[in-house]
């Protein structure tokens, strides 16, 4: 059955639907990068509060900077924003079919339909998920105000090309219309990704207009959270299992049995009772976000280098391949978790285990490829903040020099099999570069400073790197990986 409002009374019996009416739903919330995370984490909690009467006037307005966004707008609209979640639990399979998105703004270059959607006092939360690398930021972590897109956008503020410079649009037009400002959340997985969109959006507005950046530093929110739930792409295999359900869905989203959002209760215009839905506000976000980030995250990173190198297909395909699985326990046992400090009630092993469980479900197809796109900025973000840890506590970083040797030589473009790995990453071709450099000049790889900083200069880890690279190269991954576990 075609997915459509006209159609839901028609689905499935078992195929969970909306039981509020949507045609009474009003906007409060611009949504910006709705792909699968968005409409499997944040709308599915906005819609639980929706089937209990609750956050009416909280609907969800989809948007998109950039062209590849209007396919998804165009298959969205055509079902009118209705999305079917499918559970994959090792168990069961189940679906149900959510409705708290109502309309998906058009896409243009000038990003005007955006900035005139934020603008309207009715909209109190703009929230974003645009990737951890999106948002501007120096190796350092500080706003990259030389960035060309920042530039453009400093110069040409009516006519943003960014998303950060549409916010910044629509927050000098409220203020010149005297309505107070909306809350910038962001539901990346960034630690104190609050903290880093407050650094975006201020950064840029100061650039063209000060008193602007003084205001919204002053009167706007931009709270942190952690936001938790393993969410595959979408391709051919999901499509199928929808129709296997009875629902032509052109967009639908498998997830596993598992979500988690903490969020520091910080909005300037209002919120939803998002507590009521299973969320857990709180003052202090930093315990949740570092042991997610420094165990899931990172930990995502040390089994999909590994796996592409081996032409292991999903993570959960390497959850039961020995080797990966071994070193994967080891090194987040030996090094990640001395850097995690864990949140109230529970240990850091208990969450590993968890993760572990939770990766290895094998319902859950998510690509090694997928998870390893990005690298640079995944590194950057999840892994190198522990490597700095361990080395300033004086701790082994064998573990995490291999998983940087990893990534190295997966980098290279070649799995160990002779098949080529495509290009999976913003700056691929730099990155390969460095890497065929590296296999004969390891110290090449740790020079990329934009990643690394300073970190090449330190004598335990460029040793520790440099010893493991050339085996990788020449003695294969398994056998690198079988050392590493001997010691």
């Amino acid at each position: 059955m075609k997915l459509s409002n006209a159609t839901l009374g028609e689905l499935p019996k078992d195929v969970a639907v909306p039981t509020y009416d949507r045609s009474q739903l009003t906007p409060g919330i611009v949504h910006i990068g709705l792909g699968n995370f968005h409409r499997a984490h944040q709308a599915w909690y906005l819609h639980r509060l929706m089937e209990q009467g609750l956050a009416h006037d909280w609907a969800i307005i989809g948007a998109g900077v950039r062209e590849g966004d209007a396919r998804m707008r165009d298959r969205l609209l055509a079902q009118d924003c209705l999305t079917t979640l499918i559970t994959l639990d090792p168990a069961s399979t189940s679906a149900e079919v959510i409705g708290p998105m109502i309309d998906f703004l058009p896409i243009a270059a000038d990003n005007a339909p955006l900035i005139a959607a934020m603008s309207d006092p009715a909209i109190r939360i703009v929230s974003l998920t645009v990737t951890e690398g999106g948002y501007y930021r120096t190796a350092a972590g500080q706003f990259d105000q030389g960035h060309a897109d920042i530039q453009h956008d400093a110069a040409n503020p009516d006519t943003p090309r960014t998303a950060f410079g549409a916010i910044v649009a629509a927050y000098a037009a409220r203020r010149a219309a005297g309505h107070q400002p909306f809350t910038s959340q962001c539901c990346d997985n960034l630690q104190a990704n609050g903290a880093i969109l407050r650094q975006t959006v201020v950064g840029l507005a100061r650039l063209g207009d000060p008193d602007l950046a003084d205001w919204i530093e002053s009167n706007a929110s931009f709270p942190d959270a952690m936001v938790d739930c393993i969410v595959p792409a979408t391709g051919p295999e999901e499509l199928a299992l929808a129709r296997k359900l009875g629902i032509d869905d052109a967009a639908p989203v498998t997830h596993e049995n598992f979500r988690q959002w903490v969020i520091e209760d910080d909005f300037c215009a209002g919120r939803p009772p998002w507590e009521e839905a299973g969320a857990t506000l709180t003052d202090n976000v930093h315990a949740h976000e570092s042991m997610k980030i420094r165990i899931l995250n990172a930990g995502h990173q040390v089994l999909a280098n590994a796996g592409e190198i081996l032409g292991v297909d999903t993570i959960a395909d390497c959850m039961a391949d020995p080797d990966i699985s071994a070193f994967f326990e080891k090194v987040l046992t030996d090094e990640f978790l001395p850097q995690v400090t864990p949140a109230k009630g529970t240990t850091t092993a208990a969450y590993l285990a968890q993760v572990q469980t939770r990766f290895a479900n094998p319902k859950i197809r998510d690509t090694t490829r997928r998870v390893a796109f990005d690298g640079a900025s995944r590194h950057a973000g999840f892994i190198l903040p522990i490597l700095r840890d361990a080395l300033a506590k004086g701790q082994s970083v064998e573990g995490l020099a291999l998983v940087e040797a990893l990534w190295a030589r997966m980098c290279a473009g070649q799995r160990e099999d002779g098949s080529t790995i495509a290009p999976n990453d913003p700056i691929w071709a730099e990155l390969q570069h460095a890497a065929m450099t590296a296999r004969d000049d390891p110290q090449a790889w740790l020079r990329q400073t934009t990643i690394y900083g300073d970190l090449g200069d330190n004598a335990d880890f460029a040793t520790a790197f440099a010893r493991w690279l050339p085996c990788l190269w020449d003695d294969g991954c398994r056998t690198v990986l079988r050392a590493y576990l001997a010691d």
